[in-house]
């Protein structure tokens, strides 16, 4: 991500006035105040702002929700949604943060990049002498 006097630089911006049916695809980061409706990707980050309405299957490095967003969510990094933000649909991600008086309702799929296979769980069953024996379930 390119950063200018502290700012991060915008690969593209729309509008308010601006309606957009397709794909998305940016390398730096991407302001979405207009109505979309597609799929979005990008490893870097998308800004939702208070006007913007979303209808996506978004798959970013980081996002941050100050509108609407309707779909399914995927970040690498981060997922924010912010007091003006409403989400609605599927988010994946390993870290989310939700501000007091932010709306989601669906479902959240808190994961790292990869899914590391779970520990499996070891019980102690008696045999009919009495004894124990672990294994594994």
């Amino acid at each position: 991500m390119g950063k200018d006097d502290g700012r991060e630089r915008l690969s593209g911006f729309l509008d308010k006035d601006t309606l957009f049916t397709g794909e998305i695809r940016f390398s730096s980061t991407l302001r979405i105040d207009g109505t979309f409706e597609g799929k979005i990707f990008s490893s870097s980050t998308l800004l939702i702002g208070e006007t913007g309405r979303v209808k996506a299957t978004i798959d970013v490095g980081h996002i941050s929700i100050n509108g609407q967003v309707e779909g399914t969510v995927k970040a690498k990094g981060k997922v924010e949604i912010f007091n003006k933000g409403r989400v609605s649909g599927t988010i994946i991600t390993p870290k989310l943060m939700i501000e007091e008086g932010a709306f989601f309702e669906g479902e959240c799929r808190m994961q790292e990049g990869r899914n590391p296979e779970l520990p499996k769980a070891s019980v102690a069953l008696e045999d009919k002498h009495g004894n124990e024996e672990p294994r594994e379930s």
